[in-house]
């Protein structure tokens, strides 16, 4: 049975074939003005993670440091699928520059906020228009050109993400420190005039021609769903603390907006994640492989730095400058692969081949210890990327090509839906093994420099190394004035400091201070040592997890079944079954 003979959301009406209508430099002219729109909401998550030091420290709201990105990708994940919907009935041109103009919105008013709050709150309208901004980027592709040809343009816009990567932190840094943190959302205007003036003036409406209404009660249900479930899913929340009442309350709500949602969607014509689409496998097991894979490559990059850090001493650049060579591997690989798959027109050996490729990538990420180096770092997450670049865009490229081009902006969506939810999950999950683990290594590691301290120096040893401060601070830290500095090194100076007092006193032993502000020091560094194996030990573990989930998605990738690539953009019907 097939999505597109029995969808009864199929409308009435006559599909405009873009593809086959527009000039080649018209086609180049919108793609070029749709990346910019893409590049000015990749670059903003990168560009304000380096100014938010600076913005804390003028704003005075340490606690809400976290929620100035939970609030952004709690926004942009819950409207994703909305968006996609809106797209297919409006247009793609419609619904990209009101995500635009939004945006433009939020970066004026978090450029003027004086709180921390009210930045929390204009960077969740930020991210309402980064949402119609993606969803409806990754779609227009499909709009453009024949899935035959699409490949290569899928590659290209996968690179606009990584090459934000790189210029968002430099950007960022040159900003708040030349003109102040501001305008690193300010410097948002001009980029987005930019992107507005191509699209106005170039892009058609990208209208399918036909006609279908909006969902809203589906919409409703579906944001009383997702957003208390983001909400609860923090990867720093204390194990015991999901059992509170606030936590099931709020996973309560959630399940009830689910259930609503389904009973909504089921035999509604005009469903904002149709259920006939599920009865398409191809779709179905993409899904499931956009959710493991965003789970698992999100987990890795976000600890990463972690381990770096906290195991190795690097600084936070040394840290930004170990992921570099990912970025040069996605980059490379998914501007590679497009040009062979458009070529050949087989996407399913590249996906499968970016998973296996990913999973070496954890396997090895597994081996890293105290004794590591940023260098080897680099190699894995060079190998890791090798696997990322190719497989984002052809999952994308394959659920496009597997529903009927009248719901290609609703089935992307839902893929990036799906792959964002996995990656809260993924966080959530991932950060709970992380502090669990944590807590566990730093007992056992540093149990035994405890026993062989002296017994007076005990009570010091558990105010320098107390786990819970560890756990939540790590190992390195900013410190005012003096930059990034260890905690052992800190420790250090508080020791010296208290001997170099003690010396001082009229009875003093020369000698005898001498050798227990050694004996002291030994301690401290091998506290620190303990401490830096926990982290390492803790973070591996992670990968130990982040392994059969890759895994996972390599078979959902072998189990999904390859539709030659179509050569126009007319619906075509899937084989039986699919």
């Amino acid at each position: 049975m097939t999505v597109a003979a029995t969808n009864p959301a199929t409308p009435a009406g006559e599909r405009i074939d873009y593809a086959s209508t527009l000039s080649p430099r018209t086609k180049a002219l919108v793609l070029a003005g749709v990346m910019m729109g893409l590049f000015l909401a990749a670059l903003d998550q990168t560009i304000v993670a380096t100014a938010l030091p600076r913005i804390v420290g003028e704003l005075h709201g340490m606690e809400l440091f976290a929620w100035t990105s939970t609030s952004y990708l709690l926004a942009s994940t819950t409207m994703v699928p909305i968006y996609g919907k809106l797209s297919d009935s409006f247009g793609r041109k419609t619904v990209i520059l009101a995500g635009i103009g939004i945006f433009l919105l939020g970066s004026v008013l978090c450029g003027f906020a004086g709180s921390m709050l009210a930045l929390v709150i204009f960077r969740g309208v930020q991210g309402i228009g980064a949402a119609a901004i993606t969803s409806t980027a990754f779609a227009v592709p499909a709009d453009l050109f024949a899935p035959a040809e699409r490949a290569r343009y899928q590659g290209i816009f996968g690179t606009v993400f990584a090459a934000s990567s790189i210029i968002g932190p430099i950007l960022g840094g040159v900003l708040t420190d030349e003109v102040g943190w501001r305008w690193v959302f300010f410097i948002n205007l001009p980029l987005g005039a930019i992107a507005v003036a191509f699209i106005v003036a170039k892009m058609p409406r990208l209208h399918s021609g036909l006609t279908s209404r909006v969902d809203w009660l589906g919409a409703l249900t579906l944001i009383v769903a997702t957003v208390p479930l983001l909400l609860t899913l923090r990867g720093d929340r204390p194990l015991g603390a999901w059992l509170s009442p606030e936590v099931l309350g709020m996973l309560g709500v959630s399940l009830v907006g689910l259930v609503s949602f389904i009973l909504v969607e089921r035999q509604n014509p005009n469903a904002i994640i149709p259920f006939a689409l599920f009865q398409n496998r191809v779709f179905t097991l993409v899904i499931l492989t956009s959710v493991c894979t965003g789970a698992a490559f999100f987990a890795a990059l976000l600890f990463l730095s972690i381990f770096a850090v906290n195991s190795l001493g690097a600084t936070a650049r040394e840290a930004g400058m170990a992921l570099m060579p990912l970025t040069a591997a996605v980059v490379l690989t998914s501007l590679f692969t497009a040009r062979i798959v458009s070529r050949t027109g087989r996407y399913k050996i590249v996906i499968v081949t970016g998973l296996v490729l990913l999973c070496v990538g954890l396997f090895l990420l597994r081996t890293l210890t105290v004794e590591s180096t940023l260098w080897g770092i680099g190699v894995r997450t060079f190998i890791f990327g090798c696997g990322l670049g190719p497989v984002m865009p052809m999952l994308t490229l394959s659920i496009q090509n597997a529903v009927p081009p009248h719901q290609v902006g609703t089935a992307t969506a839902g893929r990036q839906f799906f792959q964002q939810l996995g990656q809260a999950m993924g966080s959530a999950v991932f950060g709970i093994i992380l502090t669990s683990t944590l807590a566990h290594a730093l007992v056992d590691t540093l149990g035994p420099v405890r026993a062989e301290a002296p017994a007076a120096m005990h009570a010091q040893f558990d105010r320098w190394f107390d786990p819970e401060r560890l756990r939540s601070g790590g190992v390195v830290q900013e410190s005012p004035g003096e930059g990034q500095r260890s905690a052992g090194d800190r420790i250090a100076d508080e020791v010296r400091a208290a001997y170099e007092a003690r010396r001082r006193e009229p009875s003093a032993d020369a000698d005898a201070l001498a050798r227990e502000e050694a004996q002291a020091l030994a301690v401290v560094r091998a506290g620190e040592q303990a401490v830096r194996v926990s982290f390492a030990r803790a973070v591996t573990r992670v990968y130990d997890w982040c392994l059969p989930l890759a895994l996972c998605a390599l078979l959902l990738a072998l189990l999904t079944r390859e539709i030659p690539l179509r050569k126009g953009n007319a619906p075509a019907p899937a084989p039986a079954g699919d």
